[in-house]
C-alpha cells in the first residue's frame, strides 16, 4: 500500500461558516482546534499547504449589499473578516507546532505579510503553511475565485474545497432527500448543468489552468488526509 501523499502542493479553501461550527456565527474554538489538528496531520506528511478562508461567519459582503450598503464597501468589510479568520487559524496552528504565515492582499503589516507570490512559494518550500487573506484586495470577487487564482499562481496540483456536504449534488441535499451525489464531473459539466459548486469566475480559472478540484465534507474528521492520500471521497471536478 502506497503511504505517500498523492498531491505535493495544494490549496485548501474553507468557508467561514466551517469555523463557526453549530453556532452559525463567530469562531467555535472546538471546530478551530479540530481543523488545525487535521491540517497538522497532512502537513507532517510533507505536503505544501496553502489556505484560503472565507469570512461568512463574521460578515458577508453580498448580504450587506442586499440591504442597501455600497457593494464595494460591503466587500471590503468581508475581506477584513477573512483576515480575522486567518489570524485565528494561524494561532491555532502555531499552538500545535505548525509554522504558519498569513499573507494579506490588503496591506496591514502589523498583523500580516503583504501578498507576494514568490515569497508565498518560498514559505511553502520551507514547510510553512501559508494562509491567503483579504481576498484579491479588490471587491466583487468571491473567496472561491481567490482560491482558484492563488492555486494557479502558486502552481498547486489541486484545489480542495472543504464544505459541510459530501460533495456536489444535482440539487440541494438539505431540501431534497433524493438529491444525487456526483462522484466525478468536468468543469464544462458544472457550467452546463448550472451547478452551484463555485461561481463561474472560479470555474473558468480552474478550467483554463487545468486545476482539478475536489469538493468534500470537512465535518468528517480525517477527510483532509484522505483526500490528500488520494482516497475517492467527495466529488472530483476535472481540470481538463
Amino acid at each position: 500500500m502506497d503511504t505517500r501523499p498523492k498531491y505535493r502542493r495544494v490549496v485548501l479553501k474553507l468557508s467561514g461558516e466551517m469555523l463557526a461550527g453549530s453556532a452559525g456565527h463567530g469562531i467555535d474554538t472546538r471546530m478551530l482546534t479540530s481543523i488545525c489538528e487535521q491540517i497538522k496531520e497532512v502537513h507532517e506528511l510533507g505536503v505544501e499547504l496553502a489556505m484560503v478562508i472565507g469570512g461568512g461567519n463574521i460578515w458577508r459582503g453580498v448580504s450587506g449589499a442586499s440591504q442597501g450598503m455600497d457593494r464595494a464597501t460591503a466587500d471590503y468589510m468581508g475581506m477584513l473578516a477573512t483576515v480575522i479568520n486567518a489570524l485565528a487559524v494561524q494561532d491555532g496552528l502555531e499552538r500545535i507546532g505548525v509554522d504558519t504565515r498569513v499573507q494579506s492582499a490588503i496591506e496591514m503589516r502589523a498583523v500580516a505579510e503583504p501578498y507576494i507570490r514568490r515569497r508565498a512559494m518560498r514559505h511553502l518550500e520551507k514547510g510553512r503553511v501559508v494562509i491567503f487573506a483579504a481576498g484579491t484586495g479588490s471587491p466583487f470577487f468571491s473567496t472561491d475565485t481567490v482560491a482558484a487564482l492563488r492555486a494557479a499562481e502558486i502552481d498547486a496540483e489541486v484545489y480542495l474545497k472543504a464544505t459541510k456536504e459530501e460533495g456536489i449534488y444535482d440539487s440541494d441535499p438539505r431540501r431534497n432527500p433524493e438529491a444525487k451525489l456526483f462522484r466525478e464531473l468536468s468543469y464544462m459539466d458544472v457550467l452546463r448543468l448550472g451547478l452551484k459548486a463555485m461561481d463561474t469566475t472560479a470555474t473558468s480559472l480552474c478550467l483554463e489552468n487545468h486545476i482539478p478540484m475536489i469538493v468534500f465534507n470537512l465535518a468528517r474528521e480525517g477527510n483532509i488526509r484522505r483526500v490528500i492520500m488520494g482516497e475517492p471521497i467527495g466529488t472530483l471536478v476535472r481540470g481538463d
